[in-house]
């Protein structure tokens, strides 16, 4: 194994502990803003549920691995260079309690890199057709579906005193935490998972794209220890300063973002977990009036979430330049 993969190896690692640093606020935001859990423990929860998360299927980590651009037109400088824009868009943006999408930055890190490589017939637009979906899935349909649950268990369950409520819902908020973790460990966890594999492939250790099951051990333990490490900016400003939403509504969005994230890992369109769970709980906080949603954070989410495909795809491609020319 020369210097160069392990490199970018390493890289991918470093990828995924930022991912499951600054994805860790998906999973308990709701749970620690609403005091359903104390944040060591939902921490604790969200690290075990990511690992277990990572061994649910493989469809994502194929779409990832051999879906969006041509692996046989790109090389370990393409990957290494699609990392480096992840590590310090995420970093920056996790620093400035800002939550953004991995998902994205990978795929848009990875496109940048590998069109510097080798030109724009490197990418595959029937993958780009499932990034598309996926972005109109998180977005829409986690609003919507925050939204019509929180609605529905407000009219419901209304006639249930407001401490029992609480109780039921604290319960099962929890319940549905752990789940959430498990669904961003299916699908963001596999993500990494893909590229590590496929850097394997690229580097001849490989004969054919083939998920190994030390692979997933591996990144997912990476991505549990990132989890631990916790990200407290984006807590407070997702459960507390965006929207102060109740257990009941807490429970909506994460079962909704739950739902929506484990069909589209089973399907293997790479969702964006940050974008599921932020626009499920702005869709039940809106259940109860939309003047209780905080829009000005509202936007500078919406302004992170759209920088993340430009800036990450410029640094990967002026990486990847970069990296050219150095050897």
């Amino acid at each position: 194994m020369n210097f160069g993969l392990i490199l970018v190896l390493g890289l991918i690692l470093a990828s995924e502990f930022v991912n499951g640093w600054t994805d860790s606020p998906n999973a308990i935001a709701t749970v620690v803003s609403t005091k359903a859990m104390k944040p060591k423990w939902a921490v604790l929860m969200a690290v075990i549920g990511n690992i277990i998360g990572a061994f649910y299927g493989r469809e994502v980590a194929k779409t990832i691995g051999t879906g969006i651009v041509k692996p046989e037109a790109i090389n370990l400088v393409t990957v290494g260079a699609a990392m480096v824009g992840i590590i310090i868009w995420s970093t920056a943006a996790s620093l400035l309690g800002l939550p953004t999408s991995e998902s994205h930055a990978l795929i848009a890190g990875l496109a940048g890199a590998s069109l510097a490589m080798a030109g724009p017939g490197v990418l595959i637009i029937s993958g780009w057709k499932k990034v598309l979906i996926g972005l109109v899935v998180s977005s829409c349909f986690g609003f919507t579906g925050g939204f019509g649950t929180a609605w529905f268990i407000r009219n419901f369950f209304d006639d249930l005193p407001k401490e029992k409520s609480n109780r039921v819902f604290n319960i099962l908020q929890i319940i549905s935490a752990g789940g959430m973790a498990i669904s961003h460990g299916s699908n963001d966890g596999q993500k990494f998972i893909g590229i590590f594999t496929l850097a394997l492939v690229l580097s001849g250790l490989l004969p054919t794209f083939t998920v190994q099951p030390w692979v997933i051990i591996l990144c997912s333990l990476v991505m549990g220890i990132g989890t631990s490490v916790g990200g407290w900016k984006i807590i407070e400003k997702i459960g507390t300063k965006m929207v102060k939403i109740e257990p009941e509504q807490g429970f909506a969005a994460q079962s909704t973002a739950t739902a929506l994230i484990l069909f589209a890992s089973s399907l293997g369109v790479p969702l964006s977990t940050t974008h599921t769970i932020n626009t499920a709980i702005m869709g039940a906080g809106a259940s109860k009036g939309f003047s209780t949603i905080n829009w000005d954070i509202v936007k500078e989410l919406v302004i992170a979430w759209i920088l993340t495909f430009p800036i990450c795809g410029a640094i990967g491609f002026l990486t990847a330049l970069l990296f050219k020319r150095a050897l």
